[in-house]
């Protein structure tokens, strides 16, 4: 059984402290290290390359989105999953856009916490339904700005259609099953989107579509 490496980046001690609990009760994930803020996390990066990093987003010194701008600047693929709270919409949005591969609340379950892991070891994004529902509405409620030029969206209606369902955390074969189609034109019409928004995972593209106003669900 492979061993995990996990890195967790939290300001709070008693978040490190509980996830970290949380972790050892499984063979499968070792915590090599914490850190406070982004400038400590970047430091641990470069001397122990973990498998994974638990990022919080809004932290002193430097924050969370600032230590990720700086790994997507380095190239950096070692994933990210971000810690977050009931009042972060926009950093989340801003999170995705940056290429982390999920977000968590605080407070998650063990279940949650390790299927979000073994996803992101697996170069897959895990999207919550009821947090991505929730960031959505928080963006359709600020008035999303439309792409310039007065389109719409660049993609056609079935990439949308299809977008709106990764966006809601329906896995390809989910999709396929949905819409009437096969799993392989689903990820055809993924990479497509891809191509289109100038993303490279579904996290991201979800991000620039709210971005753009182009997912209203």
């Amino acid at each position: 059984m492979s061993v995990y490496n996990i890195l967790i980046v939290d300001d709070h001690f008693v978040v490190r402290e509980g996830l970290k609990l949380i972790l050892e009760t499984s063979e499968q994930f070792k915590v090599v290290g914490e850190a406070g803020n982004g400038g400590e996390a970047l430091r641990l990066i470069d001397e122990l390359q973990p498998d994974v990093i638990l990022m919080d987003l809004n932290m002193p010194i430097m924050s969370g989105l600032e230590a990720m701008k700086q790994l997507k600047e380095r190239n950096c693929s070692i994933p990210v999953i971000i810690l977050t709270t009931y009042n972060e919409d926009e950093l989340m949005i801003n999170g995705l856009a940056l290429g982390a591969r999920g977000f968590l609340l605080k407070d998650t379950n063990r279940d949650d916490l390790f299927r979000n892991i073994e996803s992101a070891v697996r170069g897959e994004t895990l999207l919550s339904a009821d947090l991505m529902e929730r960031v959505i509405a928080a963006r359709e409620e600020q008035k999303a700005v439309r792409p310039a030029g007065g389109e719409r969206s660049l993609l056609t209606d079935k990439e949308t259609l299809i977008l709106q369902f990764v966006a809601r955390g329906f896995k390809s074969k989910e999709i396929a099953f949905d819409v009437g189609i096969s799993e392989r034109t689903v990820k055809a019409h993924l990479t497509s989107i891809y191509n289109k928004l100038g993303v490279d995972s579904r996290s991201q593209a979800v991000a620039i579509a709210l971005e753009q106003g182009i997912l209203n669900l």
